[in-house]
């Protein structure tokens, strides 16, 4: 249902008739981990996988769509996104197994899914306890964590293209590389199917405590962050090279590298999405000033750049 009340040249009032709902106007900051970030002109739940068909077949043509997740891995910038936003509601977040195999909907979080392993017995899907976020986002970086990646574990997956037809693709055909999916952008990650294997239900439960203990001891998981800030370059650890470049700490407004872990940046409390940007950038400036080593973004940022006058403090000078 679209909203009421709108000025008759909303983008809302160009979008198709769904079963789900059309928010216009909102606050992606209120969904992301962040917490920070401006509007989407309308942000689209759909009611179930036929709705969303449905709405991708009669959109108009010139209307940018995405979709996001829980925004667990997510920087939106101030000036918010232009278009539609797409949050794939509970219809997509179904996880059940059959036989050694689990299937699980592209909103389900990956935790769910370790935990429905471990529940069925079924071992090699333990790591995703350790991964935030949900299954869309893990398909579409080819998550990792503690060893193993997406691709590890994926038999195939269901998407949607930009035309509004359902593929099913396996991992040969979505060019996997490390945190790297080849799928264009404009496809839609709908559904994953997953290989377990028959184990021992104690130690599955042992490994995906041991996980989670070690995520909870190194990460700084009750703050407001997006996960890990940059990829890990060939034969290096990022936050190595942080720490080395010594940006542990290091602050732009409210924006700053965690102590705990170099590789995330935290929202103390009032950071604008351009403090959070502009740190990460300076961080990489001083990794290829000490190292030589270009670090590039894993967090995805979306959405028009409004920069403000910061300065940089730096707490250990």
């Amino acid at each position: 249902m679209a909203e009421t009340h709108l000025p008759d040249n909303h983008l809302i009032n160009r979008l198709p008739e769904v079963k789900g709902s059309y928010k216009a106007d909102a606050r992606l900051g209120k969904i992301t981990w962040f917490r920070v970030g401006g509007p989407v002109d309308v942000l689209f739940t759909p009611a179930d996988q036929d709705d969303l068909v449905n709405f991708i077949k009669n959109k108009p043509a010139d209307v940018p769509v995405m979709v996001i997740g829980v925004g667990s891995n997510l920087l939106v910038r101030d000036g918010g996104v232009a278009g539609v936003v797409i949050r794939l509601g509970p219809a997509f977040s179904k996880v059940e197994a059959k036989g050694e195999n689990i299937i699980a909907g592209a909103s389900a979080l990956d935790v769910k899914v370790a935990k429905v392993a471990l529940k069925e017995g079924l071992t090699g899907l333990e790591f995703l306890c350790g991964v935030p976020g949900t299954i869309g986002g893990a398909l579409r970086m080819n998550a990792g964590a503690y060893g193993r990646e997406t691709k590890d574990i994926l038999l195939w997956t269901e998407v949607l293209d930009p035309e509004g037809n359902v593929h099913q693709l396996t991992p040969d055909q979505l060019g996997y590389a490390y945190r790297h999916c080849s799928l264009d952008k404009d496809w839609i990650f709908l559904s994953a199917c997953f290989q377990g294997t028959a184990g021992n239900s104690d130690q599955i439960a042992a490994r995906m405590k041991e996980i989670q203990s070690a995520r909870g001891s190194t990460q700084p998981i009750k703050s407001r962050t997006g996960g890990s800030t940059f990829k890990n370059p060939d034969d290096n650890k990022a936050w190595q090279l942080i720490d080395k470049a010594g940006c542990r700490g290091l602050q732009i407004g409210d924006a700053q590298v965690s102590e705990q872990h170099c590789n995330f940046l935290i929202n103390n409390d009032r950071a604008a999405a351009s403090d959070l940007e502009n740190l990460g950038e300076e961080v990489r400036r001083r990794v290829k000033e000490t190292s030589g080593i270009d670090l590039h973004w894993e967090i995805k940022r979306i959405g028009d750049a409004r920069t403000r006058d910061n300065s940089i403090k730096d707490q250990n000078l």
